[in-house]
């Protein structure tokens, strides 16, 4: 077994990669200057927990087998440059994920969206199917403990491949660690302007991506998406094109059209019918039967945060989902208005990330919030102090979303306050978000409908 450190042991995929770990075996120690939950209380509950917050060379020392870096870290990182001077192996979180998997048949699900769940749905068939399978997957999941797995007996790894960078120390793009066996590319929507600066640059690490592909291996994707179809065309694995599948309406309920029978399915819109197929080519090329593939997917709930019901009660429905690109909005919002065309629909929408808050991305949102009856914009001028831009005009996000009745608001207490004074009955709420829109809290969303 080995003695692993963690240097940012805190955030959301360093303390799932610590946990899994731990759990095989391996002695975990870790740093970090600020521990928030979930991560804290599941770390504390393992006995994995820094005694107190921030960076102390002295955890390293040559007994050490490797330190783990989290893109949290800074380069000049008090731990990292002393593992760096004493010869300790320095391993990003990617790289460390292929160093466990190398022997294994690797299933990297890559795109500007959709991957969580595609990752998901393929992960709840295997385990309906008894196929064992180590993961990482960057949300929770019912039904399985932690968000990564590691295992000596395991001879497939699913991984969700992230585009962005691997760590402070390594600026290259997460999945080209990965060199998968099954490739998916889910589609493509430029995102991370901050890291990629032109569309151009952000299609080209797909394009990397896919030169990544062990020989011998395959690409699935998305033929519905014209960037990565062409992209697809420049590749000389196997390719295996997908679109939505089938599907039919009955009475409100969404059903899989298959070849012997129509099959009920919890989740809706075509994204998800999207994402359907690509696993089910995933799960195909992995050995799984068709029948066994629909008797699972049918129970399929959704991953945490991905259009998920948060609270329902006297018809009205609040779902939180984790949309914060142009592509993804779209598709959550055009499937929402698709699934519930009786009712009405408010959209609460925070921008959140060093994209969306910067003025010469704005206009990329245009359109995307129009099938709502109502919609705000949460714009918090905090998070844009914190990402060191420049704040808009409301009117200019107004004009960026082409939507003059667009509310614009910045803080918790203006949110609360708008949708106590809504007519929300018979409504569906969604509120979507990569941050938490000032710490808003599921309590404070039941107490609205008291």
């Amino acid at each position: 077994m080995s003695h692993l450190h963690f240097i940012a042991i805190g955030g959301s995929a360093m303390h799932n990669l610590a946990i899994a770990l731990h759990h095989k075996g391996d002695t975990i120690t870790g740093s970090d200057d600020e521990i928030f939950e979930p991560s804290k209380g599941r770390l504390k509950q393992l006995g994995l927990l820094p005694e107190e917050f921030g960076w102390f060379p002295e955890k390293i020392h040559t007994g050490l087998d490797a330190v783990i870096l989290g893109m949290h870290a800074k380069a000049d990182n008090p731990e990292l440059l002393k593992a760096q001077q004493i010869g300790v192996p320095v391993f990003s979180y990617p790289e460390f994920l292929y160093e466990q998997s190398k022997h294994k048949k690797r299933v990297v699900i890559g795109g500007s969206h959709g991957k969580t769940t595609i990752t998901a749905m393929i992960l709840h068939v295997l385990k309906k199917a008894g196929i064992e399978a180590d993961y990482m997957v960057g949300a929770q999941l019912e039904g399985f403990e932690v968000m990564v797995k590691l295992s000596d007996t395991a001879q497939w790894m699913i991984i969700e491949g992230d585009e962005y960078l691997t760590s402070p120390i390594d600026r290259v793009p997460k999945f080209l660690h990965y060199h998968p066996h099954i490739a998916v590319i889910s589609g493509i929507g430029w995102d991370h302007v901050n890291v990629f600066p032109t569309f151009e640059n952000y299609l080209h690490q797909f394009r990397l991506f896919i030169q990544a592909i062990e020989k011998g291996g395959s690409l699935i994707y998305s033929a519905s998406d014209p960037e990565v179809k062409k992209l697809a065309a420049e590749g000389e694995m196997e390719k295996i094109p997908y679109y939505a599948h089938d599907s039919a309406l009955d009475n409100g309920e969404l059903k899989l059209k298959t070849a012997t029978a129509n099959i009920p399915i919890e989740v809706f819109g075509n994204h998800n019918l999207m994402n359907i197929s690509a696993a089910l080519e995933v799960c195909r090329k992995m050995g799984v039967a068709d029948t066994q593939f629909y008797d699972a997917i049918g129970s399929f709930m959704g991953a945490s945060r991905r259009l998920e019901r948060w609270f329902v009660k006297d018809g009205i429905t609040v779902f939180r989902d984790f949309a914060h690109a142009p592509s993804k909005l779209q598709a959550t919002v055009s499937a929402l208005r698709d699934q519930y065309p009786n009712h009405k629909l408010v959209v609460c929408y925070e921008l959140h990330t060093y994209s969306s808050l910067s003025e010469n991305f704005i206009d990329h949102y245009k359109q995307c919030l129009d099938p709502a009856d109502e919609a705000v914009v949460f714009y918090d001028p905090h998070a844009v102090a914190i990402k060191k831009l420049a704040l808009m005009s409301h009117d200019r996000i107004r004009e960026g979303f082409g939507k003059s009745d667009l509310s614009v608001l910045g803080s918790k207490e203006e949110l609360l306050g708008y949708l106590r004074s809504s007519n929300l009955q018979k409504a569906v709420l969604a509120l979507m978000s990569s941050g938490s829109f000032n710490g808003l809290e599921h309590e404070e969303i039941v107490e609205l409908f008291q």
